[in-house]
């Protein structure tokens, strides 16, 4: 009985508390690669990340659906040269 009590003991310990440096660490944001974009939904205020292919032209407009509310927006497109990332956002249709 003795031994399964230290096994219980090892495998269901409580986690660990965290600090306050390693939660700043945590809440870092990634920074997206230059094939993807985001915007804020005017429907329902999420944000959307989509791909992006500058293959379309410097400026591009269409119209998708966002895969929250299902609401169509106009989602906008602009791709400026050299490091300047490029420009997206959304209207509602």
């Amino acid at each position: 009985m003795r031994n399964f009590a230290r096994f219980y003991r090892n495998q269901f310990k409580p986690p660990k508390r965290l600090r306050l440096a390693d939660m700043k660490k945590r809440r870092k944001k990634r920074r997206r690669s230059n094939d993807e974009g985001a915007y804020v939904c005017p429907s329902c205020g999420e944000q959307i990340v989509i791909p992006l292919d500058l293959t379309g032209g410097s400026e591009q407009e269409y119209v998708e659906d966002c895969p929250v509310c299902c609401n169509p927006n106009v989602i906008h497109l602009e791709f400026f040269g050299g490091d300047e990332p490029p420009r997206v956002w959304a209207e509602a249709e």
